[in-house]
């Protein structure tokens, strides 16, 4: 432990990732499609709602034009000589219409309206003027007569209607904004949900890979970049517990490998002590020996565990007279011999010294101990690869009975395992050729 370090536990870890930095993509997604759509609305709405007000106040005073036209045109001519007071009007004209004759001085002759129009005093120039006079909307038409341009119409409504026409499109035109905007709001909402869902759930299963959960699996959806993330995600948890797998079976067979050779040590020197008599200086020497070949199997695996480099090309040849050497005097004791037959020269393998040595100490000790009579090792050049066949003249191997699998009720498993899993992790193989004799064919390789 280094001090000063805080190391985060399980749990603050878990709500670190629970509480992740920055805005949650459902909430992105949902304010970047709602605020486009609510933009591109105002953007539209606010000059179309502009244009048509202005088109409204445009027809009513085109019609109140007209209005005014015609009434000057069908009014006699006395109405503006002889001031009367009551006119008869044009059948068909609106109820909501105002109708007033003016001099052209802008003063109320008959009619309706102000003592003095602006409006009907602009009138007198010859063509039509339209203005907001006392809440109204008035238009003015020149009043002809053969004398030329004498006075003028005047045409008023409230102003109220027109901007109540107004205020109605206004209003239609709000709804429909209403409309879209929940449209997208709508919209947003599922397009959130289909993005952020299979990230959520890659964050879950990140959650539970960290966890140790190798077993997850990737969410299929719409997202293209979400599935490959997925199904990347999905493949490294699958070799990381397959890795993982290998770690914890490579561990079973090393703590076995090395309790045999311990207890193999342990009885000799045990065995020597109890025995009376027995030749204290000779069990001592036999106990080194197998404390240093102990010592051997302990560096080996340390350094195939760690992953050191394999490159390193080293003499087969010797290496096998080295193992065989160490061995050929335990068989000796047995009664047992130990031969071996190296068919010309060897070629380079592509495979580590540590890892074929504990391969061949795996196949001689299951040979001495479960096996009988001579045991052979013949080594021969097979050109894109090496031989290495161990044999022995027991009764060999039952029908049926996996030897490679890693089960300690027949005895013959861990080591065995152990050993296929190195020849494996070297790219080779370790194979049983022949059942009664049992014949180990370890296949290595070539440079």
């Amino acid at each position: 432990m280094i001090w000063g370090k805080r190391h985060h536990t399980s749990a603050e870890q878990a709500e670190e990732v629970a509480q992740p930095y920055g805005m949650p993509l459902r909430r992105r997604v949902l304010g970047a499609i709602v605020g486009v759509t609510t933009l591109a609305v105002a953007l539209f709405a606010v000059p179309f709602g502009i244009s048509m007000a202005r088109l409204y106040h445009d027809d009513t005073v085109a019609a109140l034009g007209r209005n005014a036209t015609w009434i000057a045109a069908a009014v006699p001519d006395e109405v503006m000589h002889n001031g009367v007071r009551t006119v008869p009007l044009p059948q068909g004209l609106p109820a909501q219409l105002t109708v007033g004759f003016f001099a052209g001085s802008g003063a109320r002759l008959s009619g309706e309206g102000p003592a003095n129009s602006r409006v009907a005093a602009d009138a007198r120039d010859g063509h039509v003027h339209e203005a907001i006079e006392d809440g109204s909307l008035a238009v003015a038409a020149p009043f002809p007569t053969d004398e030329g341009w004498v006075g003028a119409v005047r045409v008023a409504m409230p102003y109220d209607l027109v901007r109540g026409r107004i205020y109605e499109a206004w209003l239609v035109m709000t709804g429909l904004a209403v409309v879209v905007i929940g449209l997208a709001v709508v919209f947003a909402l599922r397009q959130s949900a289909r993005l952020a869902a299979p990230l959520e759930h890659l964050t879950r299963s990140a959650q539970a890979l960290g966890s140790g959960d190798f077993s997850i699996r990737a969410l299929r959806s719409d997202v293209r970049e979400a599935n490959a993330a997925g199904l990347a995600l999905e493949a490294t948890a699958r070799r990381l517990g397959d890795m993982l797998e290998r770690e914890r079976a490579f561990s079973v067979d090393v703590s076995h490998q090395l309790r045999t050779q311990l207890t193999g040590m342990l009885l000799g020197l045990e065995s020597a002590m109890g025995r009376p008599g027995a030749d204290l200086t000779e069990a001592i020497g036999t106990a080194v020996a197998r404390g240093e070949r102990l010592q051997t199997t302990i560096e080996d695996l340390v350094r195939l565990t760690r992953g050191a480099p394999t490159s390193e090309p080293f003499d087969v040849r010797a290496l096998i007279e080295e193992i065989t050497g160490e061995r050929r005097a335990a068989f000796a004791e047995a009664g047992r011999r130990l031969t071996v037959t190296v068919s010309g020269e060897l070629p380079q393998v592509a495979a580590s010294s540590a890892a074929v040595r504990q391969i061949l100490l795996v196949l001689l000790d299951n040979a001495a101990i479960h096996g009988a009579g001579e045991v052979t090792v013949e080594v021969s050049d097979l050109g894109d690869a090496l031989a290495v066949e161990v044999t022995d003249q027991g009764k060999g191997i039952d029908e049926g009975e996996d030897l490679f699998a890693r089960s300690e009720g027949n005895g013959h498993g861990i080591g065995l395992a152990l050993a296929r899993s190195l020849a494996e992790a070297e790219g080779g193989r370790l194979i049983l050729r022949r059942a009664a004799p049992a014949v180990f064919s370890l296949l290595l390789p070539a440079r």
